[in-house]
């Protein structure tokens, strides 16, 4: 049976890496729509490499994301936006009544009960595309979240895993785009740098998994081999190998439940070597502060991902130093915010104050 997909964000690093397997499996994946943020030339390419699909300018005005969505009839959509865009889109893609591949983190991160009731009610599975979560899916397939006691995700520790306090008051953009094992967008890359991305990982496993924070730790792990680790209540603990390559989880999750033969993860073992540090919160503090934002209540997440958003284009821009991110976000969820109500309005209005936080503290700031 052919299943029809659509790539929502089909010019960044996810949906290349997606693209890549829409090639290679032209006999039962067939592409129906993509979406770019602002890389028109780009997707007027794909438009004549797949005749028929229909592409959605999401920066153009007079296209809607949303309509596009729901009239695309896809069995399953990937999900590779970037940033909170990525939320009202996921949403759409559940009520539409597709499978959402999801490699938008901040989908879960800024409202995982709505997400997964709604997804719940519409009978739609949510299938993880991050490496971690990907792995962490699989794993509980195979033993089930009833027979484990914690949940291990891997972090690389970035580029700037063995640089001191100092070192990194003088970090550049550009150093810190340069990450040692994977090709991402630059927003990911300095989020993967700060360590925001693994915080946001953290509370992404919270969302998905129905784990408590104390129930998730991260190890520091170079060589991105290992992608996540359940340890069961036996204390043994079982972990997902595989090189790192976004392939191989995108591809599990066009195919799921089914496991189709691909050679995107194939390890060498022959000289293949593991190491494993301590996490040091004080020197990342942006996984501290998403431990701190999970804790705080369920809308603080969101606050969390906001502050980290402006904090990383200001730093990208060059207004502000690597250090700052912290502190701003730091700064952000210390305020005085109250959970007053539910649902999506609220989502999005804590998104706003902690955006509106955000610009000010960076605009007073001495």
């Amino acid at each position: 049976m052919i299943k029809k997909v659509a790539v929502l964000g089909a010019t960044g690093s996810i949906g290349k890496s997606a693209l890549d397997i829409l090639r290679n499996e032209k006999e039962l994946l067939k592409p129906v729509l993509f979406s770019a943020y602002k890389n028109s030339e780009e997707l007027a390419n794909l438009k004549k490499e797949f005749p028929g699909v229909h592409t959605v300018l999401v920066s153009n005005p007079k296209e809607d994301l949303i309509s596009a969505i729901t009239a695309a009839g896809a069995d399953i959509t990937i999900n590779g936006i970037t940033g909170a865009a990525g939320l009202e889109p996921s949403l759409a893609v559940i009520n539409a009544g597709s499978d959402l591949a999801l490699a938008n983190k901040e989908t879960i991160v800024m409202a995982a009960d709505i997400v997964m009731n709604l997804a719940k009610k519409k009978k739609v599975n949510i299938i993880p595309v991050d490496s971690e979560h990907s792995a962490l899916f699989k794993l509980f397939h195979a033993f089930g979240p009833d027979n484990t006691d914690e949940i291990i995700l891997t972090a690389s520790g970035g580029p700037f895993r063995n640089f001191s306090s100092e070192q990194m008051s003088d970090i550049k953009p550009d150093e810190a785009l340069a990450h040692p094992t994977w090709n991402m967008g630059p927003k990911i890359s300095v989020d993967s740098a700060s360590l925001a991305n693994k915080g946001l990982e953290v509370i992404e496993a919270a969302g998905l998994f129905g784990f408590s924070p104390d129930k998730i730790k991260v190890v520091i792990h170079p060589q991105s081999i290992i992608h996540s680790m359940l340890r069961l209540k036996n204390g043994a603990v079982y972990a997902q190998m595989s090189q790192p390559d976004m392939r191989l989880p995108i591809h599990d999750a066009l195919f799921w439940p089914e496991t189709k033969s691909s050679s995107y993860g194939n390890l060498n073992f022959d000289s293949l070597v593991l190491n494993f540090e301590k996490c040091d919160f004080q020197r990342f503090p942006m996984l501290a502060l998403a431990y701190q934002a999970l804790r705080a209540g369920p809308l603080f997440p969101a606050v969390y991902n906001a502050a980290n958003e402006v904090a990383v284009e200001a730093f990208l821009k060059g207004k502000i130093g690597f250090l700052e991110i912290p502190r701003i976000v730091e700064y952000v969820l210390s305020q005085s915010l109250e959970e007053n109500s539910n649902g999506i309005e609220a989502v999005l209005a804590m998104d706003k104050i902690g955006r509106e936080l955000a610009v000010s503290f960076i605009k007073n700031r001495r």
